[in-house]
């Protein structure tokens, strides 16, 4: 029996470990590619630890939920695969689903930046009608996948981007990176609110990676403060490091034109979803954007799991 090193989860209490499993054989349809790098994103971690809603029902599993491969005809290609592993030096994968990498692309980079840029880039390009020379509040900017949408915003041709979030020093970096204001989340609601009043009272989307109380709290500074309230806010929800739920005032949705949407794997047609990997993949190739990665082997995958991300960095086990 042929064997291949890989990273089981084992138990959904423990990090992924090193093992070496029998290598695969495609089924009918499917296609052996060699993996050349994943990333470890949070999703990653959350599948890893049963609490993702693609988390594995049985166990052992291969951890893993996206790479960069290599493929028989030696090009390269980007694959999502949620639920079905990809940290092995080999798998099995529908050809269908494999996203064209540009040739010379790094692999590493490209899986650091991928999962980071996807939420924006899907959120603009699918979910609202945005549109080239508006302006974008990036709530809780100062994460990676945050920090990502500004620069995915301007990418995308937004003439004012304002980015808001509790990190002075990330918020500052940002005004270099794409932020043409920035908003500083602070205890002191009244502060906030005023802030986010002055900076973003005109925005026409705001990408939301908070949600909860501090959502709430944005929610009535924006709206209180618009001068226009015919014109059309679209407020996409993203994350929900702050919480899980909000209080939206009926009276704030009447006297507004104001949408409130999600995006999210759930929400995407999955041809339209592939169109835009695509896209998004010669974008990243072309320098449009970047995440630094942080690599490791995939013998060292505890050390990796267990890695804390720097600002701007992301964890990618390099096989």
């Amino acid at each position: 029996m042929s064997l291949i090193n890989a990273a089981l989860v084992e138990s959904f209490d423990e990090p992924p470990h090193f093992r070496s499993v029998p290598a695969p054989e495609a089924a009918p349809g499917q296609e052996l590619v060699d993996v050349l790098a994943v990333g470890v994103h949070p999703a990653t971690r959350g599948i890893a630890a049963g609490k993702h809603y693609t988390s594995p029902r049985t166990l052992p599993a291969l951890a893993g939920a996206d790479a960069v491969v290599r493929r028989a005809d030696g090009s390269l290609g980007y694959v999502m695969v949620m639920g079905a592993g990809t940290l092995a030096e080999r798998i099995a994968i529908d050809p269908g689903a494999v996203v064209p990498v540009p040739d010379g692309t790094d692999p590493a980079l490209l899986a650091a930046t991928m999962n980071p840029a996807l939420s924006s880039w899907t959120a603009l390009r699918t979910r609202v009608p945005f549109r080239a020379g508006q302006s974008v509040l990036v709530h809780g900017a100062t994460g990676n996948a945050g920090s990502m949408a500004v620069k995915v915003a301007k990418h995308l041709g937004a003439a004012r981007v304002i980015a808001a979030g509790r990190n002075r020093t990330r918020l500052d970096e940002l005004t270099g990176q794409g932020a043409d204001a920035v908003v500083r989340l602070v205890p002191d609601d009244d502060a906030t609110t005023a802030a986010l009043a002055e900076a973003a009272a005109e925005v026409d989307v705001v990408l939301d990676y908070v949600w909860g109380p501090p959502t709430e709290l944005a929610m009535r500074a924006v709206l209180g403060a618009r001068t226009q309230h015919t014109r059309l806010l679209d407020w996409v929800q993203i994350g929900g490091t702050g919480g899980d739920a909000i209080t939206l005032s009926g009276h704030a949705l009447r006297s507004n034109a104001f949408r409130v949407l999600g995006s999210g794997f759930g929400s995407v047609d999955t041809r339209v979803m592939r169109r835009e990997f695509t896209e998004l993949v010669a974008a990243i190739a072309a320098n449009g954007m970047a995440v630094r990665p942080h690599p490791f082997p995939l013998d060292q995958v505890e050390a990796a799991w267990t890695h804390q991300d720097a600002p701007g960095e992301r964890t990618v086990i390099l096989l």
